[in-house]
C-alpha cells in the first residue's frame, strides 16, 4: 500500500464518521490489507481528526477477549486513540444517531500517573504507572458496512471506536487484583451479561503494557493523565434507543448509560 494510498482510504473514513454513512470494507478493494496497512491508515485519519480539532486523551485497545474476537471473526488485539469530545461522565445521555451501527460493553478503565514509553514495559511497569481505576462502558461503531470488518479494516477505522462513559474513578491499588474483578452488566435493569478483567488478554494490568510497547514502536508514548481503556469483558450488544445500561464491578462500582429516543 503507498502513502496516497493510506490517506486515500483515510479520507474515506473521515467523511464516513462526519457524514454517518458507512462505507464498504477496505478489504473488499484489496484483500491483502495487514495490520501494518491498517495502522497507516489510522495515523492518517488520527491527523485529520486533529485537524478538526479533536485531541488525544489516551488510547483504546480492542478485540482483548475471546467473546469480541468471536464475534467478528478476528484473532489478535489492535488499539486506537480516545478523543477528548468521545469521553462522558457517568448518567450520560448520548444520542443514538451520532452512531452508525453503535453497540455497548463494559470494561475496566486505567488513568494513568506517570508515562510509559515502550518496547520493553513489563507488566509490574504498568502496575506502578496506574493512578486511578475506574468502571467503563465503550460505544463501539463502525464505519464500515454492516460490521464486515477485517483486522485491517477495524484498525484503520480506529479500533472502531464511539465514545466512552466513564464511573467514578478511585484511586489504583497495587493489592488490587484486576484479573478477578468481577462484573454484571444490565439493559434496562435486566442482567444480560457478566464477566470478569482476566477476559482481558488475562490481566487488564497487560493490555496497558501491551499499548505502551505496540505504541513505542512507533514512538509514540502513554503519557501522565492517559486513559487506558482495556477492552470488553463480554459480547458488545446493540445500542438501542430509550435503553438504560448499567455495569456493576465489584470493587470499582457502577456507570450507567441512558440513550436518548431520537
Amino acid at each position: 500500500m503507498t502513502a496516497k494510498d493510506a490517506v486515500r482510504m483515510a479520507t474515506a473514513l473521515h467523511e464516513a464518521r462526519n457524514r454517518r454513512v458507512p462505507i464498504p470494507p477496505l478489504t473488499d478493494a484489496d484483500p491483502s490489507l495487514d495490520a501494518v496497512d491498517g495502522y497507516a491508515v489510522q495515523r492518517e485519519l488520527t491527523e485529520l481528526l486533529g485537524a478538526d480539532g479533536e485531541e488525544i486523551v489516551g488510547y483504546k485497545a480492542g478485540l482483548t477477549s475471546a467473546s469480541m474476537q468471536e464475534m467478528f471473526g478476528v484473532h489478535t488485539p489492535d488499539y486506537g486513540p480516545v478523543f477528548g469530545s468521545s469521553v462522558h461522565a457517568d448518567g450520560a445521555a448520548l444520542a443514538r444517531d451520532q452512531f452508525i451501527a453503535p453497540k455497548v460493553e463494559a470494561e475496566i478503565v486505567f488513568r494513568l500517573a506517570s508515562p510509559l514509553s515502550g518496547p520493553g514495559v513489563t507488566v509490574e511497569q504498568a502496575r506502578e504507572a496506574i493512578g486511578e481505576v475506574m468502571a467503563g462502558l465503550e460505544v463501539v461503531d463502525s464505519r464500515i458496512e454492516n460490521w464486515r470488518i477485517r483486522l485491517a479494516d477495524t484498525i484503520a477505522d480506529l479500533a472502531s471506536n464511539g465514545a466512552a462513559v466513564l464511573g467514578r474513578p478511585i484511586p489504583a491499588r497495587p493489592d488490587v487484583d484486576y484479573q478477578g474483578v468481577r462484573l454484571s452488566f444490565h439493559q434496562n435493569g435486566e442482567l444480560i451479561a457478566t464477566g470478569e478483567g482476566a477476559a482481558a488478554l488475562g490481566d487488564p494490568v497487560a493490555v496497558v503494557a501491551l499499548l505502551a510497547n505496540l505504541l513505542g514502536e512507533n514512538g509514540v508514548t502513554l503519557e501522565a493523565g492517559h486513559l487506558i481503556m482495556t477492552g470488553a469483558l463480554h459480547a458488545a450488544v446493540p445500542l438501542t434507543p430509550g435503553d438504560t445500561y448499567t455495569a456493576e464491578f465489584d470493587q470499582l462500582g457502577p456507570v450507567t448509560l441512558h440513550v436518548d429516543e431520537a
